[in-house]
């Protein structure tokens, strides 16, 4: 009996799932298909400038069930489809990730070796200026090792004053920054 494998080519599926996801303004973060039991599982990251809603992620996922039960491109095994936007511990790897997170708080590891923890004050398609404990610090892209935004619990939501860095009291509310 011929089958067709149920490995799918991680390049052909993002560049088959790439302008379903632009349709909505959305940028294809990722998408990935694991084994999972006797299925596979097909995950697919979306985001967008200004974020993307609940809403947009089911109009996307509606978009592309569509065109993957009118293609092959999964091959004949089952699998189960998964459209999320990506979590906050996502690395920062492109310009555009970047830009998303203006005002956050980056760890920032150098290829260099060193690291540096600060505020996105603005991003280019190069650089990033970084708000390092007052001052402004540009880091290159090229540069970077790897960059990750931090998680505030002591940052009330839409505050741009500048907490400390070093950590701080929590407020009795409890609020945080929400992206």
């Amino acid at each position: 009996m011929s089958r067709k494998p149920d490995h799918t080519d991680t390049t052909s599926l993002e560049n088959f799932l790439r302008p379903i996801v632009e349709q909505f303004g959305c940028d294809l973060e990722e998408a990935d298909v694991t084994p999972a039991g006797r299925r596979r599982l097909l995950r697919v990251l979306v985001d967008r400038d200004g974020g993307i809603s609940l809403d947009d992620v089911a109009d996307v996922t509606r978009a592309i069930s569509k065109a993957l039960d009118a293609d092959d491109i999964m091959g004949d095994g089952a699998y189960t489809l998964e459209v999320s936007s990506p979590g906050v511990d996502r690395p920062l790897t492109l310009p555009r990730h970047w830009r998303r997170n203006v005002r956050r708080l980056v760890a920032v590891t150098l290829n260099s070796g060193g690291k540096v923890t600060g505020r996105i004050k603005s991003a280019s398609e190069e650089a990033a200026e970084l708000d390092v404990n007052g001052k402004a610090r540009t880091i290159a892209y090229a540069d970077v090792a790897k960059a990750k935004v931090q998680i505030e619990f002591n940052r009330a939501a839409g505050n741009d004053t500048e907490p400390s860095i070093s950590g701080g009291e929590t407020p009795a509310d409890g609020t945080v920054e929400e992206n």
